[in-house]
């Protein structure tokens, strides 16, 4: 049994001083809530220097630690599962979300794994198609009991600990400055012409049968200098978000500014229980309060939206049915309203219990990659998608975040999501195309999503 060391450290309403105290280290990561601002979020997760990491590319795979370098065609599901292994079992009084274990992402086509799909989208960046790191310490600030603590597994070394410890409590620390700006603005790869003819082929195929609903993504681009978290940190105040991410490892950064929860898992009573939460339906905030209620009220009686998440909702029952004990799958919330700086958002939510036999990672396995940002059924509409979407999506609508030792996770669908690589940063704005989409309309929702983003960094 793994005994798991509790250290509380003063708590901080805002992460962002604390993070930068460590993001100079090796693979420092930062799960955050989007607090102060943010609304729906809770615990901020930030750790450093995992002892494992492992990288996937088409089917191969290379798992570096301190001894060197391997080589491994293994499904990526399983070496992340293989991966978490040597740290259990762990003493199960220890309360926290995370304190040990597997963080970072499973890119949109790592789902290349999970559904057979034919390759015709050319790779946009040098960013690998899963990339996790075996962390054996955290920090978790838990906002809503104002409290923060670091935890260490007994495998993390005396001086990693010692040196973490040293520059937590160092006093009078300042986030240190840089600067960070664009060369030119956000380009499209796609024109308005050529997205008008995606969607018609999307409505020609749902009017085949094909599919119900396809959901079609398209991406920006613009050039950068300078240091990529103070870009994080301009986005993070304007659009806080409770599933965002930021790594950053060598001259690559993942920018999450995700609303969307895609698979958790929590223990209680010996049981792991799950929760997806689905975005589907979207509207522009108001200039003024009337117009901002007319928008939301809009939006909650949208036949079309409603219809949207509905599909979603059930291809995520069904998904959830291949790990979950039969008959254990709810929808506690339908169609609920939630709002952010920039748009209101339709978010259901769907529950289970998993089964004993599987794991939170089969979980994520079985429902990979997240319905909402394929359509449905899943398999046509990736086919489509793939067709359709000139380059391949990398990280973004994949699924970010943690995998505890003790079976608990919590991932986002990687939406409003920025990649930097090779001096470009990457954006991407999508939405679900179904038989009444007008492409104009769709073009300007997408638009809506990630326009907060990029102008934000286009000020900078």
């Amino acid at each position: 049994m793994h005994h798991i060391l509790c250290e509380d450290i003063p708590y901080a309403p805002n992460s962002e001083e604390l993070f930068d105290a460590l993001r100079d280290l090796p693979d420092a990561i930062w799960l955050d809530s989007g607090k102060p601002r943010g609304l729906q979020g809770c615990f901020d997760i930030i750790s450093a220097c995992p002892d494992i990491i492992v990288e996937t590319t088409d089917k191969r795979s290379t798992i570096t630690d301190a001894t060197g370098v391997t080589e491994s065609f293994e499904d990526p599901f399983k070496i992340a599962k293989q991966l978490l292994n040597p740290l259990l079992p762990i003493d199960s009084s220890v309360n926290a979300p995370f304190y040990s274990g597997l963080i970072g992402y499973f890119g949109y086509d790592i789902g290349r794994h999970t559904v057979s799909i034919p390759t015709v989208a050319k790779p946009l960046t040098d960013l690998p198609d899963m990339r996790l790191g075996r962390y054996l310490w955290s920090l978790v600030i838990n906002h809503e009991a104002r409290k923060s603590t670091l935890f260490f597994h007994p495998f993390c070394t005396q001086s990693l600990r010692q040196d973490i410890r040293q520059r937590l409590l160092k006093q009078g620390r300042k986030i240190r400055k840089s600067n960070f700006q664009l060369l030119d603005k956000f380009s499209a790869t796609v024109s308005p012409q050529q997205y008008r003819q995606a969607i018609g082929r999307i409505k020609d195929y749902i009017a085949a049968g094909d599919c119900y609903q396809a959901n079609y993504a398209q991406h920006l681009a613009a050039p950068y200098t300078g240091d990529v978290w103070q870009a994080y940190l301009s986005l993070r105040a304007a659009s806080p978000a409770p599933y965002s991410v930021f790594w950053q490892w060598g001259e690559k950064a993942l920018l999450s500014l995700s609303p969307e929860r895609f698979l958790k898992t929590s223990v209680a009573a010996g049981e792991v229980h799950v929760e997806t939460k689905p975005i589907k339906g979207t509207v522009l905030r108001g200039s003024s309060v009337a117009e901002d209620q007319e928008n939301a009220i809009r939006l909650l009686n949208s036949n079309k939206d409603r219809a949207e998440n509905l599909m979603i909702v059930d291809l995520l029952r069904n998904d959830l049915g291949k790990t979950c004990v039969p008959g254990s799958i709810h929808v506690p919330k339908l169609f609920d309203l939630e709002s952010f700086p920039n748009v209101h958002h339709l978010v259901s939510t769907v529950t289970g219990v998993l089964r004993s036999d599987c794991t939170a990672i089969d979980l994520l396995q079985g429902c990979f990659p997240g319905g909402s940002i394929t359509g449905a059924p899943k398999k046509r509409a990736m086919e489509i998608i793939e067709e359709l979407e000139p380059l391949r999506r990398s990280a973004y609508c994949g699924s970010v975040g943690y995998f505890c030792a003790s079976n608990q996770m919590d991932t986002n669908i990687a939406i409003r999501t920025l990649i930097a690589d090779d001096s470009q940063i990457h954006c991407w704005g999508g939405g679900g195309i179904v038989a009444d989409s007008d492409a104009g309309n769709e073009f300007e929702e997408s638009m809506h999503k990630i326009r907060l983003l990029l102008q934000t960094l286009e000020a900078l």
